[in-house]
């Protein structure tokens, strides 16, 4: 899992090279549809909520998670006209998806593959293949298969007409290498202090709400932590009075953006309850309202989730070697899981 996440600035930039070129064709695409209909389950789901956000705050498009029950166990038929859907799988072999994405097109939507599997039935299936070059992955918990996928995602974003600038896209590697070039004090002692809890809460909006259900997702698999990964909104709706001293609170945030000061306020209040605050990126501000903080590299906010969810997955290799787990084989997991 280590290699595999210091592998990232290279899996980037050779993906991002592959697809840019595409996107004519997603352009093409984006002429005949209208909205979004991501599909997918894991940490692809993750990089989907990523997707969701991305295309309805700067592509203009309405953008829907799909609920693959929906097509596979109750068989609905919805008007799927002038949808566009997003089937993302790092392997592109999850029977559950590649099933819901057939009946996407069946149902009138074209379709788009987003996965690592260039030979897979996704890719062959689909409209449009955006194939990642992450790599083989051998880890279990996706690290550079996932940041991948956001990559592909930002890609179909500029597609899809999202008015940003493609050279906000290279600075994302190269952050990256500088994120893992830093001193590993902080984190060192963020993995300490987190030896002893059972539970942890991972909090961001926005953007970064992705990578907050990505990292709480790792913590999961790799750790065995009960880790909630929530937009700070729902936090504040109630379960909130799950952090005390002995639950930590994770918080991420891009350096810049409209949720950084709700993120900054919130470890304001959650520190003022004597519960520790670790804080991933949110520049000086929210570095000075947490109890320890994993710097992220300044870049724009529609493109920090890249970035952000570094700090995390070394935070779970980390900590699971701390805990005595073998984070490239956690227990009952495998790399492909299919589901009914």
């Amino acid at each position: 899992m280590r290699s595999e996440i210091a592998e990232q600035p290279r899996a980037l930039r050779r993906t991002f090279a592959e697809l840019l070129p595409l996107r004519p064709e997603i352009a093409a695409l984006a002429r005949e549809t209208r909205q979004v209909l991501f599909i997918a389950r894991g940490s692809s789901d993750n990089a989907a909520v990523y997707g969701n956000y991305l295309l309805q705050t700067h592509a203009g498009r309405l953008a829907t998670l799909a609920s693959p029950s929906v097509a596979t166990t109750y068989g609905a038929r919805v008007d799927l006209s002038g949808v566009l859907a997003v089937a993302v799988s790092q392997s592109g072999k999850t029977e559950e998806i590649v099933q819901t994405m057939r009946w996407a097109a069946d149902c009138g939507a074209r379709t788009v593959a987003v996965t690592n599997g260039a030979d897979s039935p996704m890719a062959a299936e689909a409209d449009l293949a955006l194939v990642t070059r992450a790599g083989h992955e051998k880890a279990v918990p996706a690290t550079k298969t996932y940041s991948t996928q956001l990559a592909a995602i930002a890609v179909l974003a500029l597609g899809l007409g999202a008015g940003l600038d493609e050279g906000d896209l290279a600075r994302v590697p190269d952050g990256i290498e500088e994120s893992l070039a830093l001193p590993t004090d902080p984190l060192e002692e963020i993995v300490e202090r987190m030896v002893a809890v059972q539970g942890t809460v991972v909090s961001g909006r926005g953007m970064a709400y992705s990578t907050a259900l990505e990292a709480a997702l790792k913590l999961k698999e790799a750790c065995y932590l009960h880790a909630m990964g929530l937009s700070y909104a729902d936090l504040l709706h109630g379960p909130i009075a799950v952090v005390d001293p002995r639950t930590p609170a994770l918080l991420v945030a891009a350096p810049t953006g409209p949720t950084l000061e709700g993120t900054v306020a919130l470890a304001e209040r959650v520190r003022s309850a004597g519960a520790p605050v670790f804080g991933f990126g949110g520049g000086a501000a929210l570095a000075a309202a947490s109890d320890l903080s994993v710097p992220v590299p300044d870049v724009p906010e529609w493109v920090a989730p890249m970035n952000l969810i570094v700090p995390a997955q070394l935070l779970t290799e980390q900590l699971a070697r701390r805990l005595g787990y073998n984070p490239d084989l956690p227990r009952g997991l495998d790399k492909v899981t299919q589901t009914a």
